[in-house]
């Protein structure tokens, strides 16, 4: 399959922490199957041959890159990932009110939409995103520079 994210990826090292993209950012395709077989996944999952493609390519540009992986957002390790209510759990906010995830039944889309839990009401609200346009709007917002 060919690469719709990596370099996209990629590039918002550069663009936000002013540092040239290394390797050492992200997980080799060995790191990310041995992380994601220690997950709390179930086993059905576990045996899947991937994530959705563009969260396979996220962890594989930037799943080691602390500054971006949480920056106001906390998004799971690989070996944290969960599902829970029928939806593979990525990303919470840092007071934890909130969880984002996918549906399971999307994990074979590229870059499915993304939905909303509440923490409090345990509702699930569709983002209106799909996967890749939420965590490039997400970290746009995290890292635009406060004007005075």
């Amino acid at each position: 399959m060919a690469d719709m994210f990596l370099e996209k990826f990629r590039a918002l090292v550069p663009e936000y922490l002013d540092e040239k993209w290394t390797p050492e950012e992200g997980y080799t395709e060995a790191e990310l199957r041995e992380l994601i077989a220690d997950s709390e996944l179930p086993d059905e999952l576990k045996a899947r041959p991937r994530l959705p493609q563009v969260l396979e390519e996220f962890y594989l540009a930037l799943g080691r890159c602390e500054e971006i992986m949480e920056a106001y957002h906390f998004f799971f390790d690989p070996d944290e990932l969960t599902v829970e209510d029928g939806h593979l759990l990525f990303l919470e906010d840092e007071e934890e009110r909130w969880v984002w995830g996918v549906d399971v039944d999307t994990l074979d889309v590229p870059d499915p939409l993304i939905v909303r839990r509440s923490s409090n009401s345990g509702m699930w609200n569709d983002e209106g995103a799909t996967v890749s346009e939420f965590i490039f709007d997400l970290l746009e917002f995290s890292f635009e520079e406060e004007t005075p």
